[in-house]
């Protein structure tokens, strides 16, 4: 499983509800909106078997700007449908030819500027959460899996952003919060009544945004512009190692965004082989980049055809899962497998075979080499961090000054790092400088 923080894209001029595709947790299920002419409504995708299928999930009225939806592990879909001050949920399901719907229950929101949107799936499947965020404080709710509909459960105060799943269990979610113009990560324990605590500082004058977590490696991904102030960076860290956080010069893109939306999961003390797959978009359009922490480039290639943008998972074999659908595919798969040498490698490339979709219509016509772009020597001083992970009765240690670290030489071989697995770590650990 990979946790991520979703990071939405705009809605279309023309006020219908964003597009995209979420999965649950353990890569079974994803839903999505879809276009009936010009009617939108629900669909269901089942990724599990041998080959993908979709299922619609039509109501009896298109669905309006604003719905989100959400698959839950039993198969359902979550719908939030915003109305009149009120966010409406419920529950859908195919029955034969129609779609069954149980009323979760409603959260009022009168407040226009009180925006409510749903987190990502948590692990398990059995329960979802949403997050309304005002102008001083956000609310943490349980909307789906609680004994009498939505429950509010914690008031966290700061504009809180982001949303990544910490451990298997659904306990510990990763927020980022914007307190007094800075924005830094916070963990809220979920089995403590909702209680916070930091997470995530490199500098105390930095924005620090966490991305994506790996509960099995502890690998984590993270957007700061503490190397480069006024300049968000992509780096990396491990949760319960005292190593630097750091942020490669491979992952700066000319005049394109960079964004991981997955990480290889499985490899357990091994953060650095994990692989990560990155979204890039730039001025001419958006691709596909394959990277790892161990390697010192990144491998681009282009996206599938129709590919649900943003959405896609590893398996722990290292075979990326792209979503896509297309006029010839209306439900597929594509498949990515990453390269068998560390990305990173000298003359590194994915055999044309080793891209391919579940349809007539793969990822790209005839397969797909990878250009591998090089990335700089090893960061200089200014783009390395420290994480730190204080012992448990040690106190938080936000904003200490930052220490010039040498730059290290280029080794033979990636080094091995021995971190805390996420599950065995205090996860009420400060990350430092």
């Amino acid at each position: 499983m990979t946790a991520c923080a979703i990071e939405p894209e705009a809605a279309p001029g023309d006020g219908a509800p964003e597009v995209g595709c979420t999965i649950t947790a353990d890569g079974a299920y994803a839903a999505r909106l879809t276009l009936d002419g010009d009617c939108w409504f629900p669909e269901r995708w089942t990724l599990d078997g041998p080959e993908p299928y979709a299922v619609p999930l039509p109501g009896n009225q298109p669905e309006e700007p604003g719905t989100e939806v959400q698959p839950m592990g039993d198969g359902r879909v979550l719908i939030r449908r915003p109305t009149d001050g009120r966010h409406v949920f419920s529950l859908l399901y195919p029955t034969g030819p129609g779609t069954g719907e149980v009323l979760l229950g409603a959260v009022e929101c009168p407040d226009e500027d009180v925006p409510l949107r749903l987190l990502p799936p948590a692990p398990g499947g059995e329960r979802a959460y949403a997050l309304a965020v005002g102008r001083r404080s956000s609310t943490l709710w349980l909307v789906a899996g609680g004994a009498f509909g939505p429950e509010r459960l914690a008031e966290i105060p700061g504009r809180c952003s982001g949303g990544v799943w910490l451990d298997h269990a659904g306990r510990m979610l990763a927020l980022d919060r914007e307190v007094g113009g800075r924005t830094k990560t916070v963990v809220v324990d979920l089995g403590r009544g909702g209680e916070v605590s930091p997470f995530l500082q490199i500098t105390e004058g930095s924005d620090d945004r966490l991305l994506l977590a790996d509960p099995d490696s502890g690998l984590l991904l993270i957007r700061s512009d503490a190397p480069s102030p006024g300049e968000d960076r992509l780096g990396w860290g491990v949760l319960g190692s005292t190593l630097p956080v750091r942020f490669p010069e491979c992952l700066r893109v000319p005049d394109c965004s960079v964004t991981p939306f997955a990480i290889q999961p499985g490899l357990v003390l091994m953060p650095e082989s994990c692989a990560v797959a990155l979204r890039v978009q730039g001025p001419m359009g958006g691709w596909l980049g394959l990277w790892r922490p161990d390697g010192r480039q990144v491998h681009h290639l282009p996206a599938p055809a129709g590919w649900l943008t943003g959405a896609g998972l590893w398996t722990r074999d290292g075979v990326l899962q792209l979503p896509y659908a297309t006029a010839e595919m209306p439900c597929g798969l594509a498949r990515v497998a990453a390269p068998s040498t560390p990305l990173g490698a000298a003359g590194d490339a994915v055999d044309p075979g080793d891209v391919e979709g579940t349809g007539p219509v793969g990822p790209t016509e005839g397969g797909a080499a990878v250009r591998a772009l090089r990335g700089a020597a090893p960061s200089p001083p200014d783009e390395q961090s420290q994480v730190g992970f204080p012992a448990a009765d040690e106190p938080s240690l936000p904003g200490i000054p930052a220490t010039d670290e040498p730059a290290e030489p280029e080794a033979p071989e990636p080094v091995v790092a021995r971190p805390v697995p996420l599950r065995e770590a205090p996860l009420g650990r400060l990350v430092t400088n």
